[in-house]
């Protein structure tokens, strides 16, 4: 089985993916996050900075989209093609309500006939391949089969499916039976994406799904930064690998960001996902949250990085 690295906004930046890329190799490949082409320059400052390729050197990595008007698409995969990429994925999962308002990312879903213009034009003019990360529906699982037959129309290089609606965010049980029906006659490589947290998760997927030769790990990643790496060859990440990875992030947004409180948010969001690796952390981890300084900061979570993290646990 392949793992893909879920494009997670504010996480999963250039300088994270390098990191993790260095510490824990395995990941098949890494998606670029939430890329928005706008009219005239197309990206933007940040946008600039992680498609270029020198940012990526050495990562396997895919840009995402996000976006529904065709020709901006179509000019972003033009600039992403002259840097050397050979694909681009669009977003049709994201359900944030900041995107979803505008009739992007999982909003789109509820715009059919708008989507299948888009899809017609993108498909018709981009110069890259493109692969759709969608989720199943709006408002109603039952949207599926008709997303699908409208998928099916084009010549995809892969499904990633998110097995939940626009609706469901990310705290609904995600719907595997839904899942199963993108794998029926299928004339592209699908993709699954939902709630595989730990090496159980994986293992149990598996065995449902054996089928599938591709998943998407998000947040279950980024909480167990070697939760691949544990279910290719069982060996688990140690006290050391995490301080060391720990380390590396640190010192790299220190260097790449301006002022401690920038550093400091950033590490603190990745503790929120570490956290879940050590039972019963509620003192040490209140300790991090309240920290303001970056010596505060390095003495709360050093007792955490001395422990052996537990990787099997539930999100």
């Amino acid at each position: 089985m392949q793992f893909d690295f879920a494009p997670m906004e504010g996480i999963a930046g250039s300088l994270y993916r390098r990191i993790h890329a260095r510490h824990f190799p395995g990941i098949h490949r890494y998606f670029i996050p939430f890329l928005e082409p706008r009219d005239g320059k197309c990206f933007d400052g940040h946008d600039s900075r992680e498609i270029d390729p020198i940012e990526n050197e050495g990562v396997p990595v895919i840009p995402q989209m996000l976006t529904n008007r065709a020709d901006r698409f179509v000019e972003g995969s033009r600039i992403l093609a002259g840097l050397g990429y050979s694909e681009v994925n669009l977003n049709l999962g994201c359900p944030a309500r900041t995107v979803v308002t505008h009739g992007r990312g999982a909003g789109f879903l509820s715009r059919p006939e708008e989507l299948e213009r888009f899809l017609d034009e993108i498909f018709a003019r981009s110069p890259l391949p493109i692969s759709i990360k969608t989720r199943l529906g709006a408002e109603s699982e039952e949207e599926f089969d008709s997303l699908l037959e409208r998928y099916r129309r084009y010549p995809l290089t892969e499904l990633i499916v998110h097995a939940r609606i626009r609706t469901d965010q990310y705290t609904d049980p995600v719907r595997r039976a839904v899942f199963a029906r993108s794998l029926e006659n299928a004339p592209w490589s699908v993709c699954y994406n939902g709630d595989l947290f730990s090496p159980a998760d994986i293992r149990q997927f598996q065995s449902d799904f054996p089928q599938v030769e591709r998943v998407m790990l998000g947040r279950g990643l980024i909480a167990n930064p070697g939760l691949v790496r544990e279910c290719q060859t069982g060996e688990v990440l140690t006290a050391a690998e995490l301080r060391a990875f720990h380390d590396d992030l640190l010192e790299g947004y220190q260097a790449q960001l301006s002022g401690a409180r920038n550093v400091l948010c950033w590490m603190k969001e990745l503790w929120f996902y570490w956290s879940g690796l050590f039972p019963d952390c509620k003192r040490e981890y209140k300790a991090i949250r309240k920290a303001q300084t970056l010596s505060a900061y390095r003495d709360a979570c050093n007792g955490l990085l001395s422990r052996e993290p537990v990787t099997e646990f539930g999100y």
